[in-house]
């Protein structure tokens, strides 16, 4: 049984299934993120003045995953065009390096994520406070060990934008340490609203890297049987590939650069 406007167009919609039906989705997924976007501008609006952290993400490495996400784009518009054009070489060459960027993205945010989760906030018994990266190797039983600095009064470290070149490597007795927690979701609101924006997105990049490897790899099969139908698929991959780089637009500048 042959599916019917697989291919060519509805007559009541002007677009087939498939485009129609993703569409429909991405306008749900615009719902999903527009209340990601406005739950972070409400709790920024209404955050305490000094209290929210500035400064905290890294904001070379966001840039060039920005870039990265843009090439991306680029490519995978190529990757529709050659089909377009019967050139199943060039559809390969530039789903690719789609591929290829893509995961280098993902790399790159678990990078910045692995930062955030090795990196920790001592409060001592006597009242004074450090922070900075947990040296795991030589930490012990006995002490923690942390390339960081001391802090006065817990309001410095919302300023992350001081530079580390000052940062030593500090040994703190696990007996004198009153509170350790690292900068996790539970950390603050801004690393809870953080991490649940770029870390849902993140899952969006990894299924559309799931899907263009499907379509360079045995999804590519349907392309000597209905190249048409195979283009149809590349493109309906492609709009929601563009999406995902569009909510990276907004997301780089409201979480990195505010």
């Amino acid at each position: 049984m042959e599916i019917a406007y697989t291919v060519h167009a509805r007559p009541d919609t002007g677009v087939y299934n498939a485009k129609l039906g993703m569409w429909l989705f991405l306008a749900s997924e615009v719902m999903l993120f527009g209340g990601l976007f406005s739950a972070y501008v409400f709790l920024r609006v209404g955050a305490p003045p000094d209290t929210w952290p500035q400064g905290w993400l890294n904001v070379p490495l966001g840039t060039l995953n920005t870039l990265l996400l843009a090439a991306s784009a680029v490519t995978t518009f190529l990757a529709w065009a050659a089909c377009k054009a019967r050139r199943l070489d060039q559809f390969k060459l530039h789903t690719g390096l789609t591929l290829l960027l893509g995961c280098i993205f993902l790399g790159i945010k678990g990078y910045e994520y692995h930062d955030k989760w090795t990196h920790y906030e001592l409060r001592l018994k006597d009242g004074r406070i450090a922070e900075g990266h947990l040296v795991g190797p030589k930490s012990t039983a006995e002490a923690v060990v942390l390339k960081g600095r001391w802090v006065e009064d817990r309001r410095q470290l919302l300023d992350g934008r001081r530079s580390r070149g000052t940062w030593q490597e500090l040994t703190i007795p696990r007996a004198d340490i009153d509170r350790m927690q690292n900068y996790a979701p539970r950390h603050n609101t801004f690393l809870a609203i953080y991490y649940t924006m770029t870390g849902l997105h993140g899952l969006h990049v990894l299924g559309g890297v799931v899907v263009f490897a499907y379509l360079w790899g045995p999804g590519s099969r349907l392309w000597h049987v209905d190249p048409e139908h195979f283009t149809n698929r590349v493109e309906v991959a492609g709009l929601f590939w563009h999406f995902v780089d569009l909510v990276w637009i907004f997301l780089f500048p409201v979480l990195y650069l505010s």
